[in-house]
């Protein structure tokens, strides 16, 4: 059932939008940051460094957040299933894409299971999961510490170490990491989506007034660019990677 007090309409939350248009400029920096230390113009530890690690976890947090946000909406606003495949297809072509452009720059860590990835399995386990109301905040709660329960439960018995192969961490119930450029497993990332959604429900609920609020100017552009987050998504690097490009050329013809 949608839920209470929201309205069945197609309309959008620019504030949502706007949200999500922010952490792709967030994430933007960061990868130009990342693209300056590829291609030797700043020795950073993208790696081992939690100035880095931590940002990228609190950009995929902020971004996967947005995702359950707007599957509250579409689900209050009775988003169809047939709607739904029609969307998700994007996602999950996106993520075709991405494997197919990493491998050919990264052979040895070529991304198989990224962030649009584990978007697309999360958006259908969220989707089946929508009307389970307040459950949602206790099920995100669970998801995130399974991830740590997982990995105690990996080093205290080797019988499980399995769950490191590539054909099962896709679940995220590792104790060791894999070599990839991006790795956003389902576990513990679809508990931040069911927290999103499970806000999102709650905001539709008792805050609507709230997210129809106009935005102040300055967050406009940033709600055009949420809007079209796909998008962006699978241009910005090709862009940036191709200014460095002509960048170095340019320093090495003079």
């Amino acid at each position: 059932m949608p839920v209470a007090g929201a309205k069945p309409s197609s309309q959008r939350f620019d504030r949502i939008d706007a949200l999500r248009g922010l952490a792709m400029v967030w994430m933007t920096v960061f990868h130009f940051c990342f693209d300056l230390q590829h291609f030797g113009y700043w020795a950073q530890d993208f790696r081992g460094d939690p100035f880095w690690t931590w940002q990228r976890t609190a950009i995929v947090s902020l971004f996967l957040f947005c995702a359950g946000l707007s599957q509250a909406v579409a689900f209050a606003q009775g988003l169809r299933w047939p709607r739904f495949w029609q969307r998700w297809r994007w996602v999950a072509g996106c993520a075709v894409l991405v494997s197919i452009g990493s491998y050919w720059m990264f052979p040895q860590s070529f991304i198989y299971f990224g962030v649009l990835h584990g978007l697309a399995v999360m958006l259908i386990i969220a989707r089946l999961t929508a009307g389970w109301g307040r459950a949602l905040w206790w099920l995100g709660a669970l998801a995130i510490a399974s991830k740590f329960i997982a990995a105690y439960a990996i080093s205290a018995s080797a019988n499980l170490m399995f769950f490191n192969e590539r054909y099962l961490n896709w679940l995220g119930w590792i104790s060791q990491k894999p070599f990839t450029e991006d790795y956003v497993p389902v576990f513990p990332w679809l508990g931040v989506m069911w927290w999103g959604m499970a806000c999102g429900q709650w905001l539709l609920r008792e805050r609507l007034a709230w997210l129809q609020a106009p935005l102040p100017k300055l967050g406009k552009p940033l709600a055009l660019l949420g809007r079209w987050s796909l998008s962006y998504y699978m241009l910005h690097q090709p862009v940036l990677m191709g200014l460095l490009l002509v960048f170095g050329w340019f320093v090495g013809r003079r």
